[in-house]
């Protein structure tokens, strides 16, 4: 008898984790088929359906009208008919709606930058630090001309930041094409919002060394500058690469300043540049820059491996210099150019384009800096602005032919100044 009774309460217990499990069973294959559905749905929204507010949002499908059209065009070659450029592949709401007169402080500064698919993931943090209008022109090549195209149209479908204040073009070989992704489900199916397109991004991350293409493929740095600068409508522009970061409220500050200021055609200004250790948090203003400089734990940018890239900015003076405790943004001091200065500087939009014969590494920004001095540009430092590039360069740490090509664009360097004697003819001033 007791036995029995023990026998029918394990017949009740395991019965009860029978349906337990079963429960759960189901519970998990409707999670599963809701989740499918889910995705389904977002990749449908993403790259599926055409224009019309029956298929979804209309807005979305604006953006994803604008899209097929701008790669309906084919893009255009470059000068040397090596590449392709599709300007503007991607327009923000900032750029497709800008009427002039709308914000009296909108049309003023922008950011240009250019990067591969592999550091575009940089963008989030950079992101985090400028509010306002930014020109991304991305090189891909091979099945990243596919990734770079899906990934930047999914940042601006998710990312209402990018959506607001980011334009992307896109560059490859002139015997590339861009599509849109819309046959590439098991790739992108996994993009839901924001946070996963960052994410997918990572994967790309550290893909190959800069420059390290393969396949004899240039990274064409300079016409990627032209590119995302010559896609801006403000007054002034600031061209840095995509791993560098501004210090904080930079927009705001520096349309204070030009508000008081006569505007010069012949006048850039020159943000000092430094590199920190990629475990440091980036400062945001000068005092927390100066705290860390004090302490070795940032420096002056190419220290170790060019100093007189930027020697001429003279950071000691700069980080010694007096800023107000209104925390004004003025100019601290003049210099003139000399040989091989390199600064990042908030110029104006007429300043002569990157030379882009220049390609991969060496003496592609020394040239446009050369330029500037001989077309009778000035150099004033700001007193409280500056970039600062994340983690120490470092020898070794270049891919294989670096000193192979900057061999071949110091030969160019010289081809290229002597050109100036001509484009310049009324000029004292050299190189």
């Amino acid at each position: 008898m007791h036995l029995s009774k023990k026998c029918s309460v394990f017949k009740v217990v395991l019965s009860a984790l029978l349906i337990v499990a079963l429960l759960q069973l189901i519970y998990l294959s409707f999670l599963s088929k809701f989740h499918g559905k889910q995705q389904r749905y977002r990749y449908f929204e993403l790259f599926g359906g055409s224009g019309g507010k029956k298929n979804g949002h209309p807005e979305k499908n604006s953006r994803k009208e604008r899209l097929r059209y701008s790669l309906s065009t084919g893009g255009i070659f470059d000068n040397s008919g090596q590449y392709r450029v599709y300007k503007n592949l991607i327009k923000s709401d900032f750029t497709t709606h800008l009427k002039p007169g709308s914000d009296p402080g909108s049309g003023v500064l922008a950011l240009a930058t250019h990067t591969t698919i592999n550091n575009l993931h940089h963008l989030e943090s950079l992101l985090d630090r400028w509010h306002s209008p930014l020109s991304v022109a991305i090189f891909a090549h091979g099945q990243d001309v596919k990734f770079a195209t899906a990934l930047a149209y999914a940042l601006s479908f998710f990312c209402p930041q990018i959506q607001s204040l980011v334009d992307f073009h896109l560059v490859c070989l002139s015997g590339e094409m861009a599509s849109f992704p819309d046959q590439d489900r098991e790739h992108f199916a996994g993009l839901e919002d924001c946070a996963s397109v960052f994410s997918r991004l990572e994967t790309h991350r550290d893909k190959y060394k800069n420059y390290a293409i393969g396949g004899n493929v240039s990274y064409p740095n300079n016409l990627l500058r032209n590119v995302a600068r010559g896609a801006t409508e403000t007054s002034y522009i600031l061209v840095i690469d995509i791993d560098m970061m501004p210090s904080a409220d930079l927009h705001q500050h520096f349309l204070a300043m030009v508000m008081t200021r006569e505007p010069r055609g012949d006048e850039v200004f020159v943000l000092p540049a430094f590199e920190i250790r990629h475990a440091r948090k980036m400062p945001a203003n000068k005092a927390e820059l100066v705290q860390l400089y004090q302490v070795g734990e940032v420096r002056p940018f190419y220290e170790e491996l060019c100093p007189r890239c930027q020697a001429p900015t003279n950071s000691s003076q700069w980080v010694n210099s007096h800023v107000r405790e209104t925390g004004t943004l003025e100019v601290s001091y003049t210099l003139t150019w000399t040989d091989p200065w390199e600064p990042f500087y908030i110029g104006p939009h007429t300043v002569p384009l990157y030379d882009e014969d220049f390609k991969q590494y060496g003496f592609n920004r020394i040239s446009q800096a050369c330029e500037l001095h001989v077309a009778g540009y000035r150099f004033s430092v700001l007193s409280s602005a500056f970039v600062v590039h994340r983690g120490f360069k470092i020898q070794g740490e270049f891919h294989a032919r670096k000193d192979e090509e900057n061999k071949r664009n110091r030969v160019l360097f010289r081809s290229f100044k002597e050109g100036l004697k001509t484009k310049y003819p009324s000029s004292n001033r050299r190189c």
